[in-house]
């Protein structure tokens, strides 16, 4: 059987672009490598890739010159999970407290991992997780 070599792509469905990229830019530190009215992609480390498409943007199949993107959305407020090491933890609390962005969360897993949840300003609900989390992480 062919495997899968990773997961490479997680996206969010915003109102705001503007709004949004300057939140995932500006208080999570993340790059843009594509930016749009449609669509933002940021580099999410490890060869992830955190997709901002603007709320019922994409409905519409996408033809190319390259091909066809299939049309897609979502609704209503998702969870997603960015990695940080363990001793980054107390600084991304702390940087979210300086941003005025309120914990929803804290969990210490049997496996060691700590993760700390917020929301974006979409009301999707984010997670960093320290190593411990998973069997693979």
């Amino acid at each position: 059987m062919p495997r899968i070599a990773g997961l490479l792509e997680t996206a969010l469905y915003v109102a705001d672009m503007p709004r949004a990229v300057a939140f995932f830019k500006d208080v999570l530190g993340l790059e843009p490598m594509l930016s749009g009215a449609r669509l933002t992609a940021f580099d999410a480390g490890r060869q992830g890739v955190l997709l901002l498409f603007l709320a019922g943007g994409s409905v519409a199949d996408m033809p190319g010159p390259r091909g066809t993107v299939p049309g897609h959305d979502g609704q209503g407020p998702v969870h997603m999970a960015f990695a940080i090491e363990a001793e980054d933890y107390e600084p991304w609390r702390q940087r979210l407290a300086e941003h005025g962005i309120p914990s929803r969360g804290e969990v210490a897993w049997p496996r060691g991992g700590r993760s700390l949840y917020f929301d974006d300003p979409d009301g999707h609900l984010i997670e960093l997780a320290t190593p411990g989390l998973w069997a693979n992480y």
